[in-house]
């Protein structure tokens, strides 16, 4: 049986005020809820403020992205090392932001998989369909294409290595991201279960224990219907992380 998982993904939001007075709310509401895991991906210059004040709680903490290279003359790049040194468990790739904002390549995300593996930390691999692509009837050929980039860049033995460290999938549909528009649990679950046979042709096993995550407005209103489904293990939450009253709410619906 998988456990869920619950992510909130902050993006460039917050400050020092802001985030004390939310990360305090998160710990009360959270506390109690022990079914489920909970985290929070902040931005960059929050991770120290994260780490003091979620240590020893039941809310990990993570980054937004990771750089594809170790160390070197990148301005403005957040290595995985880095991360880790701020005792980070998870770190998102490859969101369809990212993608689209900051040019990231199916290459680039699946090298930066690879860096948070090497680093110790646990990826959340973010994929999805864009709504001309959903229209066009391409979803299952994008979203393949995005997971196997990870093979064909890292190769088949990254599927044990990701296993180890409890690699997260996410699958995001863009239109979905951060309109309220919300894919239908049972298209949801179609996609998750797409998913999940296009890993087991190449592991049953990883098949079987990876944990995938929904992303694209979960709300109060849907998470119970989407976490109910079978293949969803949880979800990659946006907006609604940021009020402490919704992110207790969606949490409760995965315990």
């Amino acid at each position: 049986m998988r456990r869920k998982l619950v992510v909130g993904n902050w993006k460039m939001h917050g400050s020092l005020a802001q985030n004390k007075a939310l990360i305090a709310s998160l710990i009360a509401n959270l506390r109690d809820l022990k079914n489920a895991d909970f985290a929070v991906c902040v931005p960059h210059p929050y991770l120290f403020q994260a780490q003091a004040l979620l240590q020893g709680t039941n809310i990990a903490w993570g980054g937004q992205h990771v750089s594809r290279f170790e160390q070197g003359a990148y301005t403005g790049s957040v290595s995985a090392r880095m991360l880790a040194d701020f005792g980070c468990t998870y770190a998102i790739i490859g969101h369809s932001e990212r993608r689209v904002f900051m040019h990231e390549t199916n290459m680039t995300a699946a090298t930066s998989f690879g860096a948070a593996l090497k680093a110790g930390l646990t990826p959340i691999f973010c994929v999805g369909e864009t709504l001309e692509e959903r229209e066009a009837g391409v979803t299952e050929a994008v979203v393949e294409s995005q997971l196997i980039a990870i093979l064909n860049t890292l190769g088949a033995q990254v599927l044990s290595e990701a296993v180890q460290q409890r690699a997260v999938l996410a699958y995001e549909p863009v239109w979905a991201i951060g309109t309220g528009k919300t894919a239908a649990p049972e298209q949801a679950q179609a996609m998750h279960a797409f998913i999940r046979r296009k890993i087991a042709e190449r592991d049953s096993g990883v098949a079987a224990r990876v944990r995938i995550l929904y992303g694209g407005s979960v709300k109060p209103s849907n998470a119970s219907q989407l976490f109910a489904m079978p293949d969803i293990d949880g979800g990659l939450v946006g907006r609604c992380s940021l009020d402490p009253n919704d992110f207790k709410e969606i949490c409760r619906a995965a315990c």
